[in-house]
């Protein structure tokens, strides 16, 4: 059977006390530690092509289910924003005892990362903002432009999640992709089972209301706050980002003091599964040149 976990032989799948909330990982290496982080309702099998060849760099890769997500807790005394994955980020580095770690988040992972290197700068090494979401520039039409981006993210993930089906996750998991023949049966199996674990409806609404909800807009990062980010940082983007465009990543990483871009080509929003040589190999190098120091 052809199947994606055989990519992953070797990872070690780990089930962490994270200041109370059990989360799980597939880790894999030693050396400087990474978090890897994925979007809205996703899971650490979106990385499940990008933890060994980076462990084979010489780092310590932790690919996370964050709060809400995957086989993580769902709490429903919660609210989730972006201060609660930052939150979250912050107890899974106290549980694994990391003082600082970089970081590589993909869409609402790339916003927690640079949230969490605005507001706990020490905790935070080299970033990678895959795809990111939460980037609001100061023009006019790109505001509103985030505004659509905002609603449709919203609605396409609500139809998936809210009374999943098969065949909506599929959807879902194909609008993600340039070429959906990526979107294998087991990657749809894999995701329908977690979108339906039970006990998990209040907490999975809640989460699906209130991420990309008019709430957390309030904590998107702005032009100001990306001038205030000293870190490394690379944005990376895609030729075929169903969200958020190009131009956006490219100008954020003008902004950022120490930005950098780069693009991953025949690609949509899941590069790290979808063109994964071309996505470890940029994102290894950067992790890994100079000292390779998380600092």
């Amino acid at each position: 059977m052809n199947t994606f976990w055989t990519e992953a032989l070797g990872a070690e799948i780990r089930f962490r006390d994270a200041g109370g909330w059990r989360t799980r990982s597939i880790e894999a290496g030693q050396g400087d530690a990474v978090i890897l982080m994925g979007g809205l309702t996703g899971h650490a099998e979106a990385f499940i092509r990008n933890v060994l060849p980076l462990a084979e760099r010489g780092l310590n890769v932790h690919a996370i289910d964050a709060l809400g997500h995957g086989l993580t807790d769902r709490p429903v005394d919660v609210t989730y924003h972006a201060p609660v994955f930052t939150d979250h980020l912050l107890r899974y580095l106290d549980a694994i005892g990391v003082e600082r770690a970089h970081l590589v988040g993909q869409s609402l992972g790339g916003w927690t990362a640079l949230r969490t290197a605005l507001t706990h700068p020490d905790r935070v090494g080299r970033i990678v903002s895959v795809t990111g979401a939460g980037l609001l520039l100061d023009d006019a039409g790109r505001r509103e432009e985030s505004e659509r981006v905002h609603a449709q993210v919203k609605a396409v993930t609500a139809k998936a999640a809210a009374a999943p089906t098969r065949d909506s996750v599929r959807a879902r998991l194909e609008w993600l992709m340039v070429n959906p023949s990526t979107v294998t049966d087991e990657l749809v199996e894999c995701r329908y089972r977690y979108y339906t674990l039970p006990g998990t409806e209040e907490a999975q609404a809640k989460l699906i209301a209130e991420q990309p909800g008019e709430g957390n807009r309030a904590y998107m990062l702005r032009e100001e706050d990306l001038k205030r980010i000293g870190h490394e940082t690379l944005v990376l983007w895609t030729d075929h980002n169903p969200t958020t465009p190009a131009e956006v990543g490219r100008r954020a990483g003008e902004i950022l003091p120490r930005g950098s871009f780069d693009m991953i080509t025949s690609a949509g929003h899941w590069p790290m599964f979808e063109q994964p040589e071309q996505f470890n190999r940029i994102v290894g190098d950067f992790l890994t040149k100079g000292s390779g120091a998380a600092g």
